[in-house]
């Protein structure tokens, strides 16, 4: 499978008074949430309000920043989550914790960020 975009916009859920910011993030469903660059968090005004430790593709172990919650929408949708700043990151990813409260998925034919259930945003709830 080749690499998905998506354009997403990012705000600070706590403080207003900074412009959202829009961003091409690489939709990664090997990640489990939201990574973005520590000039997007600078950016965004985004605390830091813990450390995590992460393991990262090529394999190796590093301690990266958890941020306040961050709004993410893409189109008609929108999710609230922590992000992680991983040290050296140039990309935002988009991971499979907003990917699956957002009811979004990869389709592997047109390679594509599309809504599980076509336009409508539904949820299970057991």
């Amino acid at each position: 499978m080749g690499t998905v975009h998506a354009e997403i916009t990012l705000k600070n859920v706590k403080d207003d008074s900074i412009a959202p910011e829009t961003v091409t993030a690489v939709v990664d469903t090997g990640a489990m949430s939201l990574v973005i660059t520590e000039e997007l968090r600078q950016k965004l005004g985004l605390a830091v309000i813990g450390e995590r430790t992460a393991h990262i593709a090529n394999g190796q172990r590093v301690t990266c920043k958890r941020t306040d919650a961050v709004e993410i929408k893409w189109k008609n949708r929108e999710t609230v989550i922590p992000a992680l700043v991983i040290p050296g990151a140039e990309k935002v990813l988009l991971g499979a914790i907003p990917l699956e409260d957002m009811d979004l998925m990869v389709n592997p034919v047109t390679q594509e960020l599309v809504g599980v259930h076509g336009d409508n945003v539904e949820y299970m709830v057991l």
